[in-house]
């Protein structure tokens, strides 16, 4: 019998694109934190000693932003502090091309009652759960997250010999008995020092790495692994790849399992639907699968810019529903509000309690480490109350 195999990856913060969009989140925070009112859509590119922080933002009153501060900042938390490393916290240049946000754009958000507030944008957005794991996301993409956080965890508090900001990791899954998924590769690339070897870095991250996340999981660790597959990682961040804003899509959601609407999330405040609508349909989808009415859950949500209401919900469960998906469209209508005014005022998304720096690293779903709004399943029990009793 062929297998039923499936694949996805993950990157640390280290990786450019990370880089990127944990300076887009942080100038997100600092505008917010100044400003609840604040209309931010920022866009970075890294390069070699080269920082490009561009986009539209607007804050109200006489707030000011120090773009080149956050950018630094954020390098050197990280953990680029010099060009060899990948880049210079304190050496590289940042360049500042921001402008305001267009009247044409804030016409259709600003309404003065939030309720009413229009989508900042038009789009789609998916969301999605499943039963697989603790966490109600598909296995390799939460293995892969898993994976390179510990491996950050671990250089950082210099635990990990040898090892860079640069990482990445990839899983596949063995899918061919549904009732008894297995780990059947576990990939990770790691940036490392001159001085050290593909055996060392190899047994390291086998034994105090991917046993662990395997084990955590409940899954086998008689899997195939591979580390560093060329034999030397030692240029990485943006002095070996270029990075951008945005570029991780996948990543930041399901890992390829789901869909995705295409829109990107760093850098935007949320009353661009690209992100806000992306956390609630997850937030709709998880409490759907936690309520015990379908195994899985795929919702999507339509809408038109500068109209609050959503132009359509749709919903796939795949075949694994308990009850009628059309009588769970109609629970979904009484339940939740995705209006993008009730979205930010239900999660507090203006004012929020976490860090939109901290929740761009290692995946906005499924984060045991970080306690996020859109993850709550406060809504299980009124889904159960409407369609299972």
């Amino acid at each position: 019998m062929q297998k039923k195999l499936f694949t996805s990856e993950s990157v640390s913060e280290g990786h450019p694109d990370k880089v990127c969009d944990q300076i887009a989140d942080a100038i997100l925070d600092e505008c917010l934190c100044l400003d609840q009112r604040a209309h931010v859509a920022c866009e970075v590119f890294a390069t070699k000693e080269y920082v490009l922080i561009g986009g539209e933002i607007t804050l109200h009153g006489d707030a000011q932003v120090d773009y080149e501060g956050i950018a630094r900042k954020v390098l050197r938390d990280i953990g680029y502090v010099s060009p060899e490393i990948g880049i210079g916290a304190d050496s590289c240049i940042v360049d500042v091309r921001i402008n305001t946000q267009s009247l044409d754009i804030a016409q259709g958000v600003d309404r003065g009652d939030i309720l009413e507030q229009g989508a900042g944008d038009q789009g789609i957005m998916f969301g999605y759960a499943t039963d697989e794991s603790s966490g109600y996301m598909p296995l390799a993409i939460g293995i892969a997250h898993k994976l390179v956080r510990l491996a950050s965890n671990l250089r950082k508090s210099g635990k990990f010999p040898h090892a860079r900001p640069d990482m990445k990791s990839q899983v596949t899954i063995d899918y061919t008995n549904p009732n008894e998924p297995r780990i059947e590769t576990i990939l990770m690339s790691v940036q490392h020092d001159e001085n050290a070897t593909t055996e060392e870095l190899a047994s390291f991250l086998y034994e105090m790495v991917m046993v662990p996340v395997a084990l955590s999981f409940g899954l086998n660790i008689d899997f195939n692994y591979l580390v560093n597959p060329t034999g030397r990682f030692v240029i990485g961040g943006p002095l070996g790849d270029t990075g951008l804003t945005g570029r991780k899509l996948i990543v930041d959601t399901y890992g390829g399992y789901a869909r995705h609407g295409g829109g990107a999330f760093s850098g935007k405040d949320p009353s661009k639907v690209d992100r806000s609508a992306s956390y609630y349909a997850r937030y709709i989808a998880k409490n759907i699968v936690a309520a015990g009415l379908a195994k899985k859950a795929e919702v999507q949500l339509g809408y038109a810019i500068g109209v609050a209401k959503p132009l359509s919900i749709c919903l796939d469960t795949f075949g694994t529903e308990t009850v009628p998906t059309e009588r769970i469209l109609e629970a979904i209508d009484k339940v939740f509000d995705a209006r993008p005014g009730a979205i930010i005022s239900a999660f507090h998304l203006t004012k929020p309690s976490f860090s939109y720096r901290d929740s761009c690293n290692y995946g906005c779903f499924g984060r045991p480490d970080l306690d996020l709004p859109w993850e709550k399943l406060d809504k299980v029990e009124e889904l159960r109350n409407l369609l299972l009793k």
